[in-house]
């Protein structure tokens, strides 16, 4: 054995030695596992050991004064059975709620860079609620076998995103995979998400969390945290959606799911929770920050409570030095052990406060996040609000490297689609790039994730479904979730009795969203199950529905085939095209690459009634030939004529989709157009036209 690797002190029955103090969390080292953690109030710290799943602790070993260096404590203990171990912290220092300190040495707290937890390891298993210590870290043997993988290097405005909740993708009965509503089952998956044809999957958070957060029940029906976004351990992934979760396996087969992903040419996108914690505020229980260094984990107010930017309870203070490297080892970690391809920052407008809860005009987490070498090629996408009412839409600190959620793009197509007055311009605007919100000089073609629906609000087709929210299974009498939905339900609430011509209405209007979004310059992303009709019933808030209401139902794919083709030849569209992703090396003679039309060519309507609006883009196809595509779209109830505009000699207008044709609207064999004459264009239609 080395001799710096070799015991130095005995402890009760343990050989111990100081530890490695540049290393956080737990690592296993030759003859015995390295313990790290730092705590700037500490008076003191203890490691606190368990065999699995017992609810006493076996060893409490207190950390030596010379076993720490400034306000770090390392240890090597020597001769575990690190595989059967489970472990904590007891950390002692001062209480002083109103100036920031919480310390209490009978907690036993959770290691924040923790790689496995404990406790939650099947979904939905009620936890012994007496046990003091909720949440154990765990150790991991990474020997997991890449087989050569690594990130995925697809440009980002060739992605396609499809956001999805890792259990409601496959945990309804009628998903037909083995292992429902886990790691596995999304494995299962994989060829369709390629047959559908999108490049990147975003994952709902997997980060470890308790589900039992806020459990309650209504109406006979058990409600959970099943979003997830309440984060426990940011290094762990959460074991209860793991089929082999119960044999503390869930991150090999996060990593199976990841490589198989990559196989198929799909990147991993993570949304991520960097803006509270579950510990909640004051009332909320001990999990880890709170017992380590609570004021300089968390942004208070100077009488020692909980600043709430986050609408969950407590705000993490991101700016802090110590939390900004907490963050950025665990994107490094997720980068670097598990090969995820980029991030969704919920509520990321906290990320640039400062240590009072004021906005900066220079972040350094967001810098540092920008600039970092191993997140060189990272998808970084921002929620660019919070729930303080700080919204930074185009305003986001993007250091030439962040994208950002569109929530303009999102209301401005809702709001014309449904007929509102006064939006042709933005709307116009939205589907050009959104270059009003994102100066594309400093932001480029990719600052706009285009979005219309997400796991937050109505699903696409709720959206032409309902005219109010439904969320009375929450069990708040209807007040939770958000009123501006901007939707309109075809003429009919819900779908009972539904008319045969209501059906066929909702249908195109959800072809419409699609066409529209598909063909819009920017990042396009798509909700899980909207490509086949996938309802939540007018819920618009399901967060806590771990039931049908949330779950996709797969016969649903079956019932609307129309749709998922749609969706399919959409998405093969725009990757055929290379205009709509601005990789075009040039433009033809004499054309702007993106142009705005009205019923006359060339002439754009900005009056507030007019529901009629063209957009070209130009362009080369990737064997150099001139490319012109045409997005007409009338939001009008009435049909309306309109000109294209004319193309160069030798070049004719080609119809290649008209949602106004119901089943086919998607044309096999393009019609030519006669540009010498107007085309009608359907009540509530959109054509697509190409060269």
């Amino acid at each position: 054995m080395r001799i710096d690797m070799s015991p130095t002190d005995i402890c009760g029955d343990f050989k111990i030695r100081p530890g490695l103090f540049l290393e956080n969390g737990a690592s296993i080292v030759p003859g015995g596992v390295n313990f790290t953690i730092h705590s700037a109030g500490a008076k003191s710290c203890s490691l606190v050991l368990y065999h699995s799943h017992e609810s006493e602790p076996f060893a409490v070993i207190p950390f030596p004064e010379s076993y720490r260096i400034g306000s770090v404590f390392a240890m090597i203990v020597f001769d575990l059975d690190y595989e059967n171990l489970e472990y904590g912290f007891y950390v002692d220092g001062d209480y002083n709620f109103f100036g920031g300190d919480v310390f209490d040495k009978s907690k036993c707290l959770l290691d924040p860079y923790a790689k496995l937890v404990s406790g939650r390891n099947i979904w939905g298993e009620e936890p012994n609620w007496d046990n003091p210590f909720q949440y154990r870290s765990k150790i991991i043997l990474d020997d997991f076998d890449w087989e050569g993988d690594v990130p995925l290097k697809t440009p980002h405005n060739e992605l396609i995103i499809y956001e999805a909740h890792v259990r409601g993708f496959t945990k309804n009965e009628s998903s037909g995979v083995k292992y429902k509503g886990t790691y596995a089952g999304l494995v299962e998956k994989i060829p369709y998400l390629k047959d559908l044809g999108i490049t990147a999957l975003e994952l709902l958070p997997i980060f470890e969390f308790d589900e039992f957060e806020g459990a309650r029940e209504i109406d006979g029906k058990k409600l959970f945290n099943y979003w997830g976004y309440s984060t426990v351990g940011f290094f762990a992934p959460k074991a209860g959606y793991a089929a082999s979760g119960k044999y503390s396996m869930q991150a090999d087969e996060l990593k199976t799911l990841v490589k198989e992903l990559h196989r198929n040419g799909i990147k991993v996108i993570l949304d991520v929770v960097f803006n509270h914690t579950a510990e909640g505020n004051e009332h909320g229980p001990y999990i880890s920050f709170k017992g380590l260094d609570n004021k300089i984990y968390y942004i208070l107010t100077p009488d020692g409570y909980y600043y709430n930017f986050s609408g969950c309870g407590n705000t993490l203070n991101c700016n802090n030095p110590v939390v900004r490297n907490l963050i950025l080892d665990c994107l490094r970690y997720w980068v670097g052990t598990y090969h995820v391809d980029g991030f969704r920052f919920d509520l990321a407008a906290i990320l640039g406060r400062n240590q009072d809860g004021s906005p900066m005009s220079n972040p350094p987490l967001l810098e540092s996040l920008a600039h970092d070498p191993i997140l060189k090629d990272s998808i970084l996408i921002a929620e660019a609000w919070d729930a303080g009412g700080l919204y930074q839409v185009g305003n986001f600190p993007a250091y030439g490297r962040w994208a950002e959620w569109n929530g303009r793009y999102r209301d401005d197509v809702r709001r014309f689609l449904k007929g509102d007055s006064g939006l042709a311009e933005a709307f116009a605007r939205r589907i050009a790039g959104s270059e009003d919100i994102y100066d594309r000089y400093w932001r480029g073609d990719c600052a706009s994730v285009n979005f219309i629906t997400c796991h937050d609000g109505f699903t696409l087709y709720d959206l032409f479904a309902y005219n109010d929210k439904h969320n009375e299974a929450n069990g708040w009498g209807g007040s939770d979730g958000g009123n501006d939905n901007h939707s309109w339900n075809c003429g009919w609430e819900g779908d009972f009795d539904l008319p045969a011509d209501i059906k066929h209405l909702r249908h195109k209007m959800i072809k419409n969203a699609a066409a529209i979004l598909l063909t819009s310059i920017g990042i396009p992303m798509i909700l899980a199950g909207d490509e086949f009709g996938n309802t939540q019933y007018g819920n618009n808030n399901p967060y806590c529905q771990d039931n049908e209401i949330s779950w996709l139902d797969w016969k649903d794919f079956d019932k609307n085939q129309d749709l998922y083709q749609f969706f399919k030849k959409m998405i093969a569209f725009r990757k055929n095209h290379p205009v709509l992703m601005r990789t075009s090396p040039a433009t033809p003679i004499g054309y702007p690459a993106i142009s705005i039309h009205g019923t006359e060519a060339w002439k754009f309507d900005s009056s507030a009634e007019n529901r009629v609006v063209g957009v070209m883009f130009t362009g080369k196809t990737r064997d150099g030939k001139d490319d012109f595509i045409y997005i007409g779209v009338n939001a009008h109830w009435q049909a309306r004529e309109v000109w294209l505009p004319a193309l160069p000699q030798n070049i004719s207008w080609k119809i290649a989709v008209n949602t106004d044709l119901g089943d086919n609207s998607f044309y096999d064999a393009p019609i030519t157009l006669d540009t010498s004459q107007k085309f009608l264009i359907g009540a509530r239609s959109v054509i697509i036209c190409t060269s």
